[in-house]
């Protein structure tokens, strides 16, 4: 097929793949569009009726007390626990009205077939259920079988304690436990992500509005976008019964897919009617942008998997189901653009443009649009070198703050406060500072009863209990019903993330145990709880870093030396994404773990970056900026092709892709941004993380940055050494002939 658009180049349509697709689906259109329908209701049916089976909790754990966390879930009845405090002035506790609550919150919870092992304050052995100043009393129960279960049945005992505190306006009373705090936090942060998910959309459809000007154009994009996620989250549910995954990978998919999904239909509707506009019928318009955007969304899409792939390398069970959840969706995303949408646009044809938006083109024409980044390139290009090195520098004093970066994750304290469970939590705190979340050593023996290991067990109560100032409370031991696993929980002072708590996980590891349990032949002892979990996650993350990079730059320099054929486009891809994603660390140390964003975002610092962030940001934001990248230089390598100097292509280049980088980027950071409205602050420092680094991946890197250094190197950014000529010759884009 050969065509001329307005005494320009000639081109013909190039054969590859992204290019075959295209007219298939063109010439097929019905099939492509009912396919895709097909294909997305059945795997969102599939995925209903199989179900989403989550990761088991105690598999979530790293290094040791990832191991004492699984011997432990694996040898005893699966339960969870409970306590309800009762509260009033000093010395209630023994008042006939506050024996007679505590009397009913047992009595009610007893007759609850989802509740076992009710224990009164009142009872022999359990004084030290009463607090010190007789003002409170905490009665413990447990809830059988596994977390699913207990998340099921939880609503009983909390509706039993609610009645108790109606009929007893004049005290207060409180549950806090496993299955309900989990519920409760879990609850606040679906419906604060559902709203900011339910905010995003319209947010989308204005930014497309405003790009395309017209409503068909924009929904095309979003529609995609929404089409892949739905199809995604169906096919996790059989994915899930092979890998369990982690429940917080919807909320990922969302983030990719909508990312993803929006930005490859930008580019290809709008290549499309860019063609259009410069005189090529809707079917030569069609066949151009899936030869050159199509392939571009495939190169693209590749880069982005190959980079969330770097997340099987984390270390952590977690970071298996990000990594397969974030490459399902941006395959589907990819498929979808390649298959349904070239199928759709050639359906619509002109009416592409229908449902026009009145002014949307006289507010382009004065604040924003292609205008503007023509301006702003054609600076940058006059002055390369200064623009370089004010732009490089700019992203280097950013990245200053990551030298100090401290990285932990939060513990009890970062939980949100408007939760009443946790409310609770607080003034059992303050009430029974023996019941903190306990350090707790599993021991493992053929035998724990054996009288060498009960004396071990013995003597490491002890020798805890020789240190007040780090463990408060006397040990208390449970043994297995097989009598091979015994967990002696040893209550620790310090809030379970301070210096306090690490120096009882210190003492036990380091003197403690190895003197103890640790030292007996054919025993294994192991040490977990909040502060030992904490610490092995952390240090996870940090020894995994180096594999993750290594993978992610390694991949992405292949991928790209191979479209390219260059070795200085990958190179410096590398650096400049690099540059980036330092920037945006830079920026999380500042605003979060110096404290600098508490009064705007909302938020108390816990003086760290939450550990699994640096990890999760590097592999999303490296797989963003080379979706940006090599859309670009696509573009770039199109034109230089095509018979410009390279200098003439950059300019050509980013001014065509501008708009679309621009609205794509605005629809990133829009999204991101919403998770600062979210109470948790891990979350907040992902949003926030991430909308500052597309933000400046999108502005200073692909705006300045980038054709500023492709112009000081010129010819240069094309060099591929003679021993690399073997390399396989893809099919251009589009191919210019005289």
């Amino acid at each position: 097929m050969q065509f001329t658009r307005n005494g320009r180049n000639q081109m013909h349509a190039s054969s590859n793949i992204a290019a075959r697709a295209g007219r298939w689906s063109a010439r097929h259109r019905k099939t492509a569009i009912v396919g895709w329908l097909v294909f997305v209701i059945a795997a969102f049916m599939v995925g209903k009726s199989i179900g989403t089976e989550n990761v088991d909790p105690a598999s979530t754990g790293a290094g040791e007390s990832g191991a004492a966390q699984q011997a432990s879930f694996d040898a005893f009845p699966k339960k969870s626990e409970g306590m309800v405090l009762v509260q009033g002035k000093a010395g209630a506790a023994g008042e006939a009205e506050f024996r007679a609550a505590v009397a009913e919150v047992v009595q009610r919870l007893r007759a609850l077939d989802t509740v076992q092992a009710v224990s009164s304050p009142y009872a022999p052995g359990e004084a030290g259920k009463i607090s010190a100043d007789r003002s409170s009393a905490l009665i413990d129960y447990e809830i059988p079988g596994d977390s699913e279960r207990a998340k099921e049945v939880v609503d009983e005992p909390l509706e039993a304690v609610a009645a108790v505190q109606s009929a007893n306006p004049d005290l207060r009373i409180g549950e806090f436990g496993d299955a309900s705090s989990n519920k409760a936090i879990l609850d606040k942060e679906n419906s604060e992500l559902g709203k900011a998910a339910m905010a995003s959309l319209p947010f989308t459809l204005l930014i497309l509005l405003f790009a395309f000007g017209a409503l068909v154009a924009a929904g095309v994009p979003l529609l995609l976008a929404i089409s892949a996620i739905v199809a995604t989250m169906g096919l996790l549910g059989p994915i899930s019964q092979i890998a369990p995954i982690n429940p917080a990978v919807v909320h990922v998919v969302m983030l990719v897919g909508l990312a993803v999904g929006v930005d490859y239909s930008l580019f290809y509707v709008r290549r499309m009617r860019e063609e259009r506009a410069a005189g090529a019928s809707s079917e030569d318009a069609l066949a151009i942008a899936a030869a050159t955007s199509g392939r571009a969304i495939l190169v693209s899409g590749l880069t982005v998997m190959v980079a969330m792939a770097g997340m099987y390398f984390g270390g952590v069970s977690n970071f298996t189901a990000f990594a397969t959840g974030t490459i399902l969706v941006v395959a589907v995303a990819v498929l979808g653009s390649l298959t349904v949408l070239p199928a759709v646009l050639s359906a619509l044809g002109d009416k592409l443009g229908r449902g026009r938006v009145p002014f949307v083109a006289r507010l382009k024409a004065r604040f924003g649009g292609v205008g503007i980044w023509s301006r702003i390139i054609d600076r940058v290009l006059r002055r390369p070198l200064l623009s370089a090195v004010l732009s490089g520098g700019l992203l280097v004093v950013m990245a200053i703050p990551t030298l100090g970066i401290h990285t932990a994750l939060p513990g009890v304290e970062s939980l949100p406060r408007d939760v009443e469970v946790m409310q609770t939590y607080d003034r059992i705190q303050a009430k029974f500072p023996a019941e903190s979340l306990p350090a707790a050593v599993v021991v493992e023996a053929d035998d724990v009863t054996a009288a060498p290991v009960r004396a071990a067990i013995a003597e490491l109560g002890e020798q805890a209990a020789a240190r007040p100032a780090l463990f408060e409370g006397p040990a208390e031991v449970e043994v297995s019903p097989d009598r091979t696993v015994a967990v002696v929980a040893l209550p620790t002072a310090g809030t379970g993330s301070d210096a306090t708590s690490n120096q009882a996980l210190d003492a036990l590891r380091e003197e403690i145990v190895p003197a103890t349990v640790g030292g007996l032949s054919g025993t294994e002892a192991n040490v977990t709880g909040a502060t030992a979990g904490i610490r092995d996650f952390n240090d996870a993350m940090t020894s995994h870093l180096p594999y993750v990079f290594g993978f992610v730059i390694a991949a992405a320099f292949l991928l790209l030396l191979v479209t390219f054929r260059s070795v200085v486009i990958p190179i410096k891809a590398i650096v400049l994404n690099l540059l980036s994603v330092a920037a945006s660390y830079g920026a999380l140390v500042w605003l979060f773990q110096d404290g600098h964003g508490e009064s705007l975002l909302g938020f108390e610092s816990t003086g760290a970056i939450t550990a699994w962030l640096p990890l999760f940001m590097f592999v999303i934001l490296f797989g963003l900026s080379m979706d940006y990248h090599v859309l670009i230089l696509s573009r770039i390598r199109e034109l230089h092709d095509g018979g410009m100097s390279t200098r003439e292509a950059v300019a050509e280049g980013i001014k065509s892709t501008a708009g679309v980088v621009t609205t794509a980027a605005v629809v990133m950071v829009g999204v991101f941004a919403m998770f600062a409205l979210v109470s948790n602050v891990e979350l907040k420092q992902m949003g926030i993380g991430l909308a500052v680094a597309v933000l400046l991946d999108a502005t200073i890197v692909r705006g300045v940055l980038l054709p500023s250094t492709m112009s000081l190197l010129g010819e240069r950014n094309w060099w591929l050494p003679r021993r690399l000529g073997w390399l396989p010759q893809p099919k251009g884009e589009a191919t210019a002939t005289a």
